[in-house]
């Protein structure tokens, strides 16, 4: 028999009388899930710090650290100790905290603008879309918040000596280079690095969550909250696999056209890189970062998703798969 598919907005509370009554909606219910991607998002990124450290150094020294993930992290250790791997923690956190509010809460509220538009049929025949639509454009606005502090993270890491930290370095670059040269020189690679990342993390993600459910024979409905939670991480560590692979070359060019302020246009910085690099070259650091990112994106979700619930927001806006 045929398929079908709904779109529903869930909010899962103690009973459904209970959910009706209380369940937040416009402005108060998109602030929950953007305070809750705004921590999952800080607070996991901020704890991955030494690998990002580590990562970094690898994309913009191979030479020096060319001896794999494990190895590179002995360097930096005996090299500079072990305070030096948490280098950029402070824009870590704040500026991926700004992004998750801006990228998850974006992200539910586009799904739901486009499916009000097209109207609910539409949406289900077309579901990948909505969420490569909804996901480009809140990626977008959260890397204008992001870009500023991710400029000031790679300095930091880069040049050690560069400054003390966040508010320092960041003061220094606007000095020194003022806001459009200092902090958005890296916004066209963060974009083609950050936007295919998180088209590919959400469609992935929507669509193994789809599948696990599929053959745990439930839906967010019906599921119990601690499988729910499994779900949500095995999802997440499938997608973080998928994004990582995706848009490692534009985090490799982003890495290096943030060493230095460098000169010219954009574009042709970006080319140059590239061809300089080649196409091994691009995917230097690619190994702690597919641990990274995997780690990263499956505890994403799990916090996400329990945030949501505790904050009261439910599930979202979901396009899942009913049996007729």
């Amino acid at each position: 028999m045929a398929a079908t598919y709904k779109t529903q907005t869930q909010t899962q509370t103690q009973t459904q009388t209970q959910q009706a009554a209380v369940a937040p909606t416009g402005v108060s219910l998109y602030a929950r899930f953007a305070l809750a991607g705004a921590i999952s998002c800080g607070t996991t990124h901020g704890s991955l710090t030494p690998v990002d450290v580590v990562k970094t150094r690898m994309q913009l020294d191979s030479v020096t650290y060319n001896k794999g993930m494990m190895g590179s992290f002995k360097q930096v250790i005996r090299n500079e100790g072990a305070g030096a791997l948490l280098t950029g923690f402070g824009p870590t956190f704040i500026g991926y905290f700004l992004q998750g509010a801006f990228k998850f809460g974006g992200y539910e509220f586009w799904k739901k603008t486009i499916i009000d538009q097209i109207g609910e049929e539409r949406a289900i025949e077309n579901r990948i879309g909505v969420y490569m639509v909804a996901s480009g454009i809140a990626e977008f606005i959260a890397d204008i918040a992001l870009c500023p502090l991710e400029a000031t993270r790679i300095r930091l890491v880069s040049q050690p000596t560069f400054a003390k930290g966040l508010v320092s370095g960041f003061n220094r670059i606007r000095a020194e280079e003022g806001v459009a040269r200092g902090f958005y020189s890296g916004f066209t690679p963060i974009v083609f690095k950050q936007v295919p990342y998180t088209v590919a993390k959400f469609v992935v993600f929507e669509r193994a969550s789809e599948s696990i459910m599929k053959k745990l024979g439930g839906d967010h409905d019906s599921l119990s909250e601690r499988t729910l939670t499994g779900v949500h991480l095995t999802s997440g560590l499938i997608a973080g696999f998928a994004a990582a692979v995706i848009s490692q070359p534009a985090d490799t060019l982003l890495s290096k056209i943030n060493k230095t302020s460098g000169e010219g246009p954009v574009m042709a910085r970006l080319a140059g890189l590239a061809k300089e690099l080649g196409f091994r070259g691009l995917f230097l650091g690619l190994g702690p970062r597919i641990v990274m990112v995997g780690a990263l994106t499956s505890l994403q979700f799990g916090i996400y998703g329990e945030l949501r619930r505790v904050f009261g927001a439910g599930e979202g806006v979901v396009i899942m798969k009913k049996a007729d």
